[in-house]
């Protein structure tokens, strides 16, 4: 074994050759490069690739259509016809919220599934929540049950939101990370605006079984893609983790080099660990962690949840002369867009940049918003028809803004300023942090809802988000951890 080898998978074992034999090895060697019979060569294929993270965030497009269903179903459920459950504003607001409650629950419980089984039996293992709490929802006959359907599917949602960007991470070429690590938001709102558009063209009762059959979908695609080749080394399955690189990444590709840099950096991050003492004493981490929950609590308090969730009664609210759902349908369309043009944007402007710009546009929308409402019951209907313009178009300014920045962004900024060695136990937290602030605006929002107070609060948060991203959050973009920790140093 040479001493400053590098550790190459063969015969079901990582075998070492030398650092200067593989510094010789390029993608496309000569003619005259003398290459190991074991190193086959040739560009990784990103079509499988692409298609195993779409299968995976397909996960995804079904959290969306929870998230989503309240809306277009609020009419119906709370004028009592859905299995003739008496359900009023209190009720309804407990139904929207015990879905970020279940999220809430499996953040960190998510995790350790995902290391005890792996990526993507836990992925499949969200089949069970997702239909179990589907199927409580449908045949429901109090309230009680359409609660724990809600909660139920609200667990599914918190595992998707932990497996499925870990699996796409963990499958991706460095080359198109960013873009497949960005199917995830796009799905949940792919899923959002499904069920603002079926819920406004089937039934209450067809389309909440088309929201039940959506898992079955994601299960049947993704059940034929690989494993993590990290979970699996993880585990020493070398040659299972070999197998699972050349189906990600083609027969004829050179994975050998890359089976080295995950066993690399799994032995480093395993062979080291930061003291309780030395996250408090390191400034650097401090202020990062700080950011991370900071960013989850802006995210939240710009109202995200409660204008996902309740979109229809908040166009009814502003008394719109256009049917609720199709606004709702807009609403949702721009969103996706948006969330489509942020994925292609964000590695060339930066986050820090998108985040200001996203903020800042929030802060205007919701504004506007709150101003329209202060002055709509001074108003007569003739007046309102001719301004009717002005909910519609601040809601949908807003959902474009926030989807450019404020909504991907602080998750991938927690996994990029936080350490490797504590970055699980904080992303977790601030998940769970997340969906908290999630459970508590979905409850509360239906209670004072089409107040104008309320979307000045979420103006002045908004507002407030703005200030500090523009004062404390560094631009990660290009930047290595050490370069970032040293960024997070310099901040006063």
């Amino acid at each position: 074994m040479n001493q400053d080898g590098d550790s190459l998978l063969s015969n079901g074992r990582l075998n070492f050759i030398s650092s200067n034999q593989l510094d010789t090895i390029e993608t496309h060697p000569s003619e005259n490069t003398e290459v190991p019979n074991n190193l086959v060569y040739s560009h990784p294929k990103v079509f499988r690739q692409l298609f195993a993270g779409f299968s995976a965030t397909l996960s995804a497009l079904s959290a969306g259509l929870v998230l989503g269903w309240t809306s277009p179903m609020l009419s119906f459920l709370t004028s009592g016809k859905y299995n003739n459950i008496p359900i009023d504003n209190d009720k309804m607001g407990w139904i929207g919220s015990f879905a970020t409650l279940g999220a809430m629950a499996m953040c960190f419980p998510a995790g350790f599934i995902c290391d005890l089984v792996g990526r993507k039996n836990a992925l499949l293992l969200l089949i069970l929540p997702y239909s179990v709490g589907w199927a409580l929802i449908i045949w429901a006959s109090t309230i009680v049950e359409l609660y724990f359907g809600r909660l139920i599917t609200g667990m599914a949602v918190g595992g998707c939101c932990v497996a499925a960007p870990l699996y796409n991470g963990e499958i991706a070429h460095i080359d198109i990370r960013g873009k497949l690590g960005s199917f995830f938001q796009l799905m949940i709102c792919v899923g959002i605006f499904m069920a603002y558009l079926f819920g406004k063209f089937l039934s209450p009762y067809q389309f909440t079984i088309f929201c039940a059959v959506s898992p079955l979908v994601f299960f049947i695609c993704f059940v034929f893609q690989p494993e993590s080749p990290c979970y699996l080394i993880k585990k020493n399955k070398y040659e299972e983790a070999k197998e699972s690189l050349l189906r990600l990444r083609g027969k004829n590709c050179n994975v050998e080099q890359e089976l080295i840099q995950i066993e690399g950096s799994l032995k480093e991050s395993s062979h080291t660990t930061i003291s309780l003492r030395a996250i408090f004493s390191n400034k650097s981490i401090k202020i990062g962690i700080l950011i991370s929950f900071a960013l989850m609590f802006f995210q939240q308090l710009s109202g995200i949840n409660a204008i996902i969730l309740y979109s229809s009664n908040m166009f009814k609210s502003a008394g719109i002369y256009l049917d609720v759902n199709v606004a709702s349908i807009m609403v949702g369309g721009f969103q996706v867009v948006a969330t489509f043009i942020a994925s292609l944007v964000i590695e060339k402007l930066g986050r820090k940049y998108l985040l200001f710009v996203s903020l800042s546009i929030v802060t205007l929308s919701t504004m506007i918003l709150a101003i329209y409402l202060a002055v709509k019951s001074h108003l007569d209907k003739s007046e309102l028809r001719e301004i009717s313009f002005i909910p519609i178009g601040s809601l949908c300014l807003f959902v474009i803004s926030f989807s450019l920045g404020l909504g991907p962004i602080p998750w991938m900024l927690s996994s990029e300023i936080i350490p490797n060695e504590i970055r699980s136990i904080v992303t977790s937290a601030a998940g769970t942090f997340n969906w908290f602030l999630a459970f508590i605006i979905t409850k509360l929002y239906l209670l004072v809802a089409g107040q104008s107070s309320v979307f000045f609060a979420f103006t002045i948060f908004s507002l407030l988000g703005t200030i500090f991203v523009y004062l404390v959050v560094p631009e990660t973009k290009g930047k290595t951890l050490a370069q970032i920790q040293e960024a997070l140093s310099d901040i006063v």
